[in-house]
């Protein structure tokens, strides 16, 4: 135990079993320079939920919107298998009380696994709305000036890029809207309390030298080596509460 907790922390990051490698390699060099090393995890990926300290979901293509009561695009690419792996893991991570980054898909994910809503298309959400897609900072976007997001990127508004289809449309579970653009998409999301929990709708790995998305990275890792210290049953109950449905909130309280 003491020598894992002198080492660098280990974040797993989500991938595409056959797609998302350069977002892989962007991450893991994010996470590098944040101080923690990284494992690539896809559908076909065994592990051990207890070698992890963290998780960054990532990237890739759209969520199958019948996880959340919505119509598939027969044009859109979906990835049934990637879906079920990432609610499995998110569900393991809760229970051990680990902190989350989610990126653009990623944070779709933890939307959709606490209880969400997603447009299925922003473009049919939100017509005005330009047709975005690049990994260069495109796009102006507001943040909540009470949100963590805000006290790490230290600024209300950032330009960031935009390569996403789906947006979140109705919050999951104990969520907080931490930034919007200009057309009103939900551009962040967090969850206040502990575990750590911050997701973003764009691609904060792409940004390499911007110094303010790299502190993303240092505050998943920062709060990974946190929650070393802390007790495995003191971590499960705060994860317990914060995914717990409002009524059994009200209740324990």
């Amino acid at each position: 135990m003491a020598s894992r907790a002198l080492s660098r922390p280990l974040i797993g990051v989500t991938s595409s079993r056959r797609r998302e490698r350069t977002m892989w390699f962007f991450n893991r060099i994010a996470l590098w320079r944040a101080g923690a090393r990284s494992r690539r995890l896809c559908a076909t990926t065994s592990y051990d939920i207890d070698d992890f300290d963290g998780f960054v979901i990532g990237g890739g293509d759209d969520i199958d919107a019948t996880l959340y009561g919505g119509r598939i695009e027969p044009s859109i690419r979906i990835d049934r298998e990637r879906d079920a792996f990432e609610l499995d893991l998110l569900a393991k991570a809760a229970a051990h009380g680990l902190p989350l980054l989610g990126i653009c898909r990623g944070a779709q994910m933890i939307n959709v696994f606490l209880g969400g809503l997603l447009h299925e298309s922003i473009y049919a959400a939100y017509p005005h709305a330009p047709r975005l897609n690049s990994p260069l900072p495109s796009k102006s976007i507001d943040i909540a000036p009470d949100s963590m997001l805000y006290a790490l990127l230290r600024s209300r508004r950032q330009r960031v890029n935009a390569l996403h289809h789906q947006s979140i449309n109705v919050l999951g579970r104990g969520l907080t809207i931490a930034a919007r653009d200009q057309y009103g998409i939900v551009q962040a999301i967090e969850r206040p309390g502990q575990p750590f929990l911050l997701a973003v709708q764009w691609h904060p790995e792409f940004m390499l030298f911007n110094r303010r998305h790299q502190r993303l990275f240092n505050a998943l890792v920062e709060a990974a080596r946190c929650c070393r210290q802390l007790a495995p049953h003191t971590l499960r109950a705060a994860a317990e509460q914060l995914t717990a449905s409002p009524e059994a909130r009200t209740a324990n309280q």
